[in-house]
């Protein structure tokens, strides 16, 4: 199993620091722009091995897309990082070029691949991903939705206090300040549906704070986090690269379902070896799909910005 990222920064480095520690990855290609920065990560890493007890490889590469040849999986983190302020759609002008150029370059070594997007505006980098290639809907996934599901749980097992292995629940809808859903109807602990332990002001509270998530810690860092959304790509690559059937809620190619067209927008699927094997249809309350609504509307507004 070969796992390409593109992108050796903060987010592109953790991704393929959590990838390597699950060892389930053969090889860990990292590839940048940059000279030597992903050499140096890749060495960086590789000194962990030892350390970490994984034997994954993990190489370094600048800017040469042979060296990506014959991946099974892609992940693409390049692009630059929000600051503090700036909204994740302020991002598609520099993006949407880099990330439509990485995403012929990796096709074209590896064409059966299955690419990952993480790159912002996520759900409009995913779009952009499935205009400018053509490849099959179910081999394209923008990542939005695991992250924003994290940090709902996170969320919810501060305001539960509660262990976060007792929590689970959802975020659906378009990866952004505004456009995040966290289904508060659906989430529990330990089964139990949270609205018998947490009163409706409290749970639109922590609805209001993971729809902030990412913007909370870009001011108190200075720049995009970088662990969560390691891990949730390390997640999503380790249920296709073993073929487990997790269900995890990302960006994918509607046709119709959740009564939406031509948008990229996070609903629940199923992930195994051939990508998204699956679409969940799940229930929603009148508001969460007035919700759903407003968010597909903003995504498909910021594809409009779009040059496809």
């Amino acid at each position: 199993m070969k796992v390409t990222v593109v992108g050796a920064g903060a987010v592109g480095a953790s991704c393929a620091e959590y990838i390597a520690i699950k060892n389930f990855a053969s090889e860990v290609v990292i590839l940048d722009i940059k000279e030597g920065f992903a050499e140096g990560k890749a060495m960086d890493l590789m000194q962990c091995a030892s350390l970490n007890g994984f034997d994954t490889k993990i190489t370094g590469v600048t800017n040469d897309y042979s060296q990506t040849a014959n991946s099974d999986i892609c992940v693409i983190t390049s692009g630059i990082p929000r600051k503090p302020g700036m909204t994740r759609e302020e991002l598609i002008g520099i993006n949407a070029g880099i990330v439509k150029n990485v995403s012929k370059s990796l096709l074209e070594h590896s064409p059966n691949m299955i690419l990952i997007v993480v790159s912002n505006p996520m759900d409009t980098m995913t779009y952009l991903a499935h205009k400018s290639t053509g490849m099959p809907k179910n081999r394209i996934i923008g990542m939005g939705g695991a992250l924003d599901s994290a940090r709902f749980k996170y969320r919810l097992a501060e305001a539960l206090g509660a262990p976060i292995s007792d929590v689970d629940g959802m975020v659906v809808g378009g990866h952004s300040d505004t456009g995040m859903v966290p289904l508060t109807s659906h989430a529990t602990r330990n089964s139990i549906k949270v609205s018998e332990f947490l009163s409706e002001e409290r749970l639109a509270q922590v609805a209001e704070d993971t729809k902030v998530g990412g913007a909370t810690l870009t001011k108190l860092l200075g720049t995009s986090a970088w662990y969560a959304p390691g891990a949730a790509v390390s997640g999503m690559v380790q249920a296709i690269a073993c073929d487990t059937k997790k269900i995890f809620p990302c960006s994918t190619f509607l046709e119709g379902e959740y009564g939406l067209n031509d948008i990229c927008i996070g609903v629940p699927v199923v992930l195994g070896k051939d990508g998204i094997e699956k679409i969940v249809d799940i229930p929603l309350s009148d508001a969460e799909k007035a919700h759903m609504k407003a968010s597909a509307e903003g995504v498909a507004k910021t594809n409009g910005l779009l040059e496809l």
